[in-house]
């Protein structure tokens, strides 16, 4: 947990715009997002098919979350698989390990003495 917090720590959630922007969220008692973390959700790294996109796409798409490289990297979403689908990509796609927050958005957002944020995200 206090990965998430650590400021030298970039939080990177993989779950769907709308979850991440608190518009809706189907399963948590609460919307929004870790505060300081970044959107790089993990299907828009995938073609019509289910693919990997070219490493090219998915490095850009990883850059325009502002995410360059995975060592600080502290991905989740909100149980934790398709959070390890962005891990595995930045790796696949030379950008490094990062490291899994276990229990997700699901965990973090069950305390409500845990800040939240909801729209986009205020990092580049």
């Amino acid at each position: 947990m206090e990965d998430l917090t650590d400021p030298d720590v970039l939080p990177v959630d993989a779950r769907n715009r709308d979850r991440f922007e608190g518009r809706q969220d189907p399963v948590d008692p609460r919307p929004g997002h870790v505060p300081g973390a970044v959107n790089a959700p993990c299907r828009e790294n995938l073609d019509a098919q289910g693919r990997l996109l070219p490493p090219d796409r998915i490095r850009a798409n990883f850059a325009a979350a502002g995410v360059h490289h995975a060592g600080n990297v502290a991905s989740y979403c909100g149980s934790g698989v398709t959070a390890c689908h962005n891990l595995l990509t930045l790796e696949h796609t030379g950008l490094g390990r990062g490291r899994l927050f276990v229990g997700g958005w699901s965990a973090y957002a069950r305390d409500d003495t845990r800040p939240v944020e909801t729209g986009t995200t205020s990092r580049p």
